[in-house]
C-alpha cells in the first residue's frame, strides 16, 4: 500500500516530464485527469448519436 510519502518520492527510472521533476502522486493525478477528459469526450460522442444525455 502506497503512503503520502511514497507519493512525494520521485518514481524509480527516469522521472522527468517536459523537463521538470515530477512524483508519483503527480503522475496519478495526471492519469486520472486525462482519464476523465477522454471519458467525458466519449459521453459526448455517445450522446450525439444515441440523442441520449446521461443522468
Amino acid at each position: 500500500m502506497l503512503t503520502g510519502d511514497d507519493l512525494a518520492r520521485p518514481p524509480p527510472g527516469p522521472g522527468r516530464f517536459m523537463e521538470q521533476d515530477v512524483s508519483l502522486r503527480w503522475i496519478y493525478v495526471h492519469m486520472i485527469e486525462e482519464y476523465s477528459r477522454h471519458n467525458g469526450h466519449a459521453d459526448l460522442v455517445r450522446e450525439r448519436i444515441d440523442g441520449t444525455t446521461g443522468v
